[in-house]
């Protein structure tokens, strides 16, 4: 793997563009403070992945969920799902996270084919609870590799072959996903 890897998003815009704007008519976007997802429309002529501030990491887990949004989700905002901001308890972070295993399982695939750290999001800073962020990411590479053993889905795969590609990156194994280290005290 390279060591110093530029990570410009206008690079993955561009990759992205190139594999899926004539393809499913969809187009990677540099947006403002929130991300969202907009189905073409009378005043959108292609539907439009927007991530947030031009951060690297916000494009990795929007294309995530693209990459897992079934055919019907992607002509929905947002592709219909439930969103609950910080603040979340116990057990709607718990729901939460269960849905986001598999978005960011191919988030950090395509991270990964890029070179790029991942960290998973547990998106609860200012909850009640303090999300197993160890535990959650256990589970975010169980499906990782669950994917790798049985088959990424056909748009992430082309999205990590593109990435890769550019960025010369080596065909991804089970090594490219460690397993997260659990802090521990030291008193």
């Amino acid at each position: 793997m390279k060591t110093h890897i530029k990570h410009d998003y206008n690079d993955l815009i561009r990759l992205f563009n190139s594999v899926f704007l004539e393809r499913l008519n969809t187009e990677l976007l540099l947006g403002g403070d929130e991300p969202i997802y907009l189905p073409a429309s009378e005043e959108r002529q292609h539907h439009q992945i927007i991530f947030a501030r031009g951060y690297y990491a916000s494009a990795m887990h929007e294309l995530g969920h693209w990459c897992i949004a079934g055919e019907a989700r992607r002509l929905l905002e947002d592709y219909g799902y439930w969103y609950q901001p910080d603040g979340r308890s116990a057990e709607v972070q718990a729901a939460f996270e269960v849905v986001e295993i598999n978005p960011q399982a191919i988030e950090w695939i395509l991270s990964a084919s890029c070179g790029f750290k991942y960290q998973v999001s547990c998106d609860n800073l200012s909850g009640n609870c303090e999300p197993d962020r160890v535990g959650f990411t256990l589970k975010v590479r169980q499906q990782v590799i669950s994917y790798l053993n049985n088959g990424i889905p056909e748009r992430a795969k082309m999205l990590s072959d593109a990435f890769r590609e550019f960025y010369g990156i080596a065909a991804l194994t089970a090594a490219n996903f460690p397993k997260p280290i659990p802090l521990t005290d030291h008193a």
